[in-house]
This record gives structure tokens, sequence and C-alpha cells, in this order.
């Protein structure tokens, strides 16, 4: 008995000091007024990101004209305006904030939508938008699409060439993105980053050191800079997801072997094949008298001396017999891909020489270059760490010299 009286007089304070102690009651929306008030938050969240009321008018895109019709649509049926009036803390009900009508009036969004080619929902009303491009989706093209001049594209000239000619010469590829299982994904972005978006070459050139972009002022600033002397102020997430939507995007990376040239195999590695680098025991003038500097570059799957067993007899090997002066074991790795990159690296090393195979004919052998030894080597350990795009081979001075680095942050 004396609990309750204790809550009786507790409950009598509370009244006394004027505090109401009635359960709220719980609000419910129906369906349709749950899918009005979400359309009303949509265009709240355009004129917060936008600093303006949705427009109408044929220089507007899709969905500022939709949020246009929409409000138009909220102020004039007391039913909607009603329910969202307790949101709007924007003022955007209010009738000296109105918009003027545009010439044209659209009765609903599926004859907007209709005019502008776009297939209409079925379901009527102001907030449905079911068979639309997400927003986030349509403002990325938008953003991707809207580009200024770049004022200082020849600073950027040289990094673009650099990176078509590795492309070009295999020293770099051009990777989908997609996961293993073939299906897109969200790239990762960095600085020095370079992809491939809607067919043209797109460099990041800059990131926002904060994280204080965007409608919710949690995402980065980009400048990207693009193989046409255009430029475009992208959010990170904007460039996400136009590298999402294209199915042909790409990223640019090295393409090379990493750490599958270790001197020890691991247990689940499987030998692919070998490097070799054989020097030619011709007595032709000019191999003998550059002997030490004339070497043969390739990759086999086989082993390397039964590959140069006949090499008396083919051209191949200058019709003379050879010695192994170096072999590196790799695996897990396309031999074809290797020796490409092998060779276009070499190429401006490569051996000018024709001679004459068993039956008189004359012969141009490839795959023999004017490399020492060690340069070689060097090249070799560039492809082991992955920097191999970063050199090129200065034949004049014999030596790796670096070349424009195309990721080098700015």
């Amino acid at each position: 008995m004396a609990d309750t009286n204790e809550r009786k007089s507790n409950k009598a304070l509370l009244e006394e000091l004027g505090v109401d102690i009635t359960p709220a009651k719980k609000v419910t929306h129906t369906p349709k007024e749950e899918r009005i008030i979400a359309g009303f938050e949509e265009i709240q969240r355009f004129v917060e990101e936008h600093g303006h009321q949705p427009q109408h008018g044929e220089d507007k895109d899709i969905f500022e004209r939709l949020y246009a019709t929409r409000l138009d649509r909220i102020r004039s049926l007391d039913e909607c305006k009603n329910l969202v009036a307790e949101l709007d803390h924007q003022g955007l009900l209010t009738a000296e904030n109105a918009v003027a009508e545009p010439t044209k009036e659209y009765k609903s969004d599926a004859e907007l939508l209709a005019e502008l080619g776009v297939e209409a929902p079925k379901e009527n009303d102001v907030t449905f938008l079911r068979h639309v491009k997400p927003r986030a989706e349509v403002r990325a093209a938008e953003e991707i699409a809207s580009r200024t001049p770049c004022t200082d594209f020849d600073k950027f000239k040289p990094l673009f060439d650099q990176v078509q000619d590795q492309l070009t010469r295999g020293l770099l590829e051009a990777k989908i993105l997609k996961n293993q299982k073939g299906q897109a994904t969200m790239a990762e972005i960095n600085q020095g980053d370079w992809f491939i978006v809607n067919g043209q070459k797109a460099y990041i050139a800059e990131i926002s050191k904060e994280r204080i972009h965007g409608f919710d002022k949690n995402d980065y600033r980009l400048r990207v800079i693009f193989d046409n002397k255009t430029e475009s102020d992208l959010l990170l997430r904007s460039m996400q997801k136009a590298l999402y939507v294209d199915d042909a995007s790409r990223r640019i990376i090295s393409l090379s072997a990493g750490p599958l040239f270790d001197n020890i195999a691991g247990e689940e590695d499987t030998a692919s094949g070998t490097i070799y680098v054989l020097r030619s025991k011709s007595d032709h003038p000019t191999i003998a008298e550059n002997r030490n500097l004339i070497h043969k570059i390739g990759v086999t799957g086989g082993s390397v001396k039964t590959r140069i067993a006949n090499a008396k007899q083919d051209p191949t090997y200058l019709m003379a017999d050879v010695e192994i002066v170096a072999t590196y074991e790799l695996y897990n790795i396309s031999r074809t891909k290797l020796e490409n990159i092998l060779h276009r690296f070499f190429d401006s090393a490569k051996l000018d020489i024709q001679i004459n195979d068993r039956f008189g004919k004359p012969v141009i052998p490839r795959e023999w270059f004017l490399v020492p030894l060690f340069i070689v080597d060097e090249v070799v350990e560039k492809i082991k760490d992955g920097s191999i795009s970063e050199y090129r081979y200065d034949t004049k001075n014999v030596k790796l010299v670096s070349a424009i680095k195309y990721g080098k942050k700015m």
C-alpha cells in the first residue's frame, strides 16, 4: 500500500510541476505518405547541397526538373503540404519562396519523364522514381561530363605521353575494374592513380587533405586531368561511381611479376619457366669484337640446355654454339608477357645483324641485344619489385635511367 501511495504522490508532483506524463502516441503513416515525406526530404537535400531550390528549364538536369515539379505539386495539394509542413525548416512551402511556374506545366512526373525520354514508373505519385537511376549515379555521370579546360595541361602532357608509350610497349596494362568473379567493384582511388573512364585516360592529380566535402561533409575532393586537355573537380565517390557504371572502365597499372622471382619457391608455387641469357661463340667479326656485350635474352618453359642443343644449326642462335651466362627462375607468371616486357625494354639496343642459314639464305636473328650482363641483372630486379616502368635503358651511357614517374604524388 505504501508503494501505491508513493507512486500516486510522484504522479501528483509531476502534474503540479506541469510535466505531461501522458505517453506520446506513435505516429504512423501509410506507404503513400511515407513516399511523399521521403520525396520532400530528397528536395531538401538538393537545396542543402546546391544552395537553391530546384528549378524548371530545359538547361537543368532531369532530377532538378523532377524535384521542381514535385515541389510544385506538394505545394498545390493540401494533403501533401500539411503532411510535410513540420519538416519545412527551409521555408520551401511558403508562397514568397515559390518558384515561377514553367512555361509548360507537367501534370505528373510520368509526363515529364516521357518528354525526357525516360521510362515512366507505373505508380503515378510525386515520389515514385523506381525506373530512374539513383541520384548518386546520375550525379557521378554529370560531374564526369562537366569539365573545364585544363589551363596547365602542358605540365601533365609528358605524363600522358609516357603512359601511352608504356601501354604500347607492354610495360603497363589497362586492367578492367572487376573482381575475380567478374563483378564490378568500387575502385580504390589514390593520388597519382591512372584510370580509363568513358574511353579517356584520367589522372588523379590531387586529392584534398581533409574529408569535408560532399553532401554529408564526409568525402574527398579530387582534381582529375583527362587526356583531352580537360579537368574535373570531382568528389571521390563520384569518380568511383563513374568507374563503376562504365563497364569498360580500367585501372592502368604496371605489368610486373611482383614477388614471383624469389630464390626459393613457395610450397604452392608452380615453376613456370626460366629467363635465360646466352652468349654466342660465333666467329662473325661483329660478334667476336663485342662478345661480352651481345646477349640473347629469352624465356622458356623447358630446359635451357635442351633448347640450345642444336644451336649450331639454328640461325636463331647465329649458326653457332652458345653458352648460358645467366638464368632466372620464375613462378606462376605468363612467359609470353614477361618476354615481351624484356624485349620491348631493350628494343633500342637490338642487334642489327644479318647472317646466312645453312642453305645460304639471309636471315636477321631476333632476341639479340647489345646489353651487358649487369644491366640484365638490374632489369630483372626492377621487374621483381614492380618498378620497371619507371626506367629506361640508356644505350649511349650503358645504364638504366629514371623515366617520368607516371604515378608520382603531386
